[in-house]
């Protein structure tokens, strides 16, 4: 009986130890990967494929409404009940729980935008590089595009890439490592009620970063606030391969609670992917917090319970985050862009090339 009960118990331990295995992140991201895929027809997947070195579509990203700049793969609106759910899986499983929650946030917002305007309003033109998106409508959760560049591979580098009005991530997956630059994540509205709860996808970016500049001593904060105004992103969509100069307060002149707060703010972006990689990410920008700088561009309050109407970056050696409130009438607070890049490493350069 003693036999019979040790070999129950080992092959209890080894069936658990390879479950392990089989659920590691990235095996979990790729049998989602084809468990989406399995789910649409040829057609569909002709639709929905791309090359990994398919430069083309790699840069089909923007903050702009899909008519305005056209993508490429397929929306939401295309897709039955279940292909939608597989995709949203699929998303899911490749963000972590709270980057899952900000992206549904940000769609939803878009999802308000549309009622705002009073019903799917059209949008003229198609932006280059072919795809879908001319004269179609303007905002709404149906008008968020997937793709997937590569073969799902537990080991060869391949790109997720989903986004449509305010929204571009280009989650390249490499091993173990997941990779979320170059991502845009912005809002509009970037308030709005849900059921009677207030929501803001971007409240931690903005709050955060304030709470971090009222932590500043006097003379800090005279490094930080740059003496002209920024408005928009320096390195926002189209803008790959640009690099622009370090500027305002240096982490390095920063104390232990200053920088654990700016780790904070960086933390809003990098978290967003699943956590295995994000506390990878993590650990390098950390590496790199005594050459890391934060930069603040405009008005240093905020109307409690909205975002802040200021530009800041912080910039590093292998990060620049951009948070922009967009200037252009009405009220800034309620219109965010907000860039995540890593300039040595957007798109997954760094393991597609060994």
């Amino acid at each position: 009986m003693r036999t019979i009960r040790s070999l129950k118990v080992s092959t209890l331990i080894l069936f658990s130890l390879s479950g392990a295995v089989a659920q590691t992140p990235t095996a979990r991201i790729v049998g989602s990967a084809n468990a989406f895929l399995a789910t649409l027809d040829q057609k569909q997947r002709e639709s929905v494929l791309f090359a990994f070195d398919d430069e083309q579509q790699r840069a089909r990203w923007s903050n702009l409404p899909a008519p305005i700049v056209s993508r490429a793969g397929l929306t939401l609106g295309e897709l039955s009940a279940p292909q939608r759910a597989a995709a949203l899986s699929l998303m899911s499983s490749v963000l972590s729980q709270k980057g899952f929650e900000k992206v549904q946030q940000i769609m939803e917002a878009d999802e308000a935008l549309k009622t705002n305007q009073g019903g799917p309003a059209k949008g003229k033109g198609g932006g280059k590089g072919g795809g879908k998106g001319g004269g179609g409508a303007m905002f709404g959760k149906d008008i968020y595009y997937i793709s997937i560049l590569g073969t799902p591979s537990p080991t060869n580098p391949w790109m997720l890439q989903f986004g449509g009005h305010h929204l571009a991530l280009n989650i390249t997956i490499a091993g173990a490592r997941g990779i979320l630059t170059p991502s845009l994540t912005g809002a509009q509205p970037a308030v709005y009620t849900v059921n009677g709860k207030t929501i803001r996808p971007l409240a931690g970016e903005s709050d955060k970063a304030l709470a971090l500049l009222n932590a500043l001593d006097e003379n800090q904060r005279k490094q930080a606030i740059l003496s002209f105004r920024v408005s928009d992103l320096v390195l926002g969509p189209g803008q790959d391969g640009k690099t622009i100069q370090p500027e305002g307060l240096k982490a390095s002149s920063m104390n232990e609670k200053e920088r654990a707060m700016l780790l904070d703010v960086i933390a809003e972006w990098a978290g967003i992917v699943h956590d295995t990689a994000a506390t990878a990410r993590m650990a390098e920008l950390k590496a790199d917090l005594d050459n890391t700088w934060f930069a603040w561009s405009g008005p240093t309050t905020a109307t409690a319970g909205s975002g802040i109407t200021a530009y800041y970056r912080i910039q590093g050696p292998h990060l620049v985050i951009e948070y922009a409130p967009q200037q252009m009438g009405g009220d800034p607070s309620m219109h965010i862009h907000a860039m995540y890049r890593d300039p040595t490493n957007d798109y997954g350069r760094k393991p597609a090339a060994k």
